[in-house]
């Protein structure tokens, strides 16, 4: 088994209320080294057997299709290093 993570997040031109909700309430709380706060989502997607370049694929169009909504989000893949021999 396999573990793969998507991560999704607004596109950075996109208005995202929630993250500027959330920067607003570390002011308050007394962090006021935070400038900003974007939000997004993490997916960790567990597959059978190794995330080989055709499965990280699949996970990408997986993301593409159903994870992410591609007019006001972007998304990463990412999957484990390979083992070394």
């Amino acid at each position: 088994m396999t573990r793969v993570v998507v991560e999704v997040m607004l596109k950075p031109e996109i208005h995202d209320p929630q993250g500027e909700a959330i920067a607003a309430a570390c002011q308050r709380l007394g962090f006021g080294q935070v400038l900003g706060v974007r939000q997004g989502k993490r997916f960790e997607v567990e597959i059978s057997g190794p995330a080989g370049a055709d499965e990280v694929g699949q996970i990408r169009a997986l993301a593409a299709e159903l994870l992410a909504n591609p007019v006001i989000e972007e998304f990463s893949v990412h999957a484990p290093e390979p083992a070394e021999p």
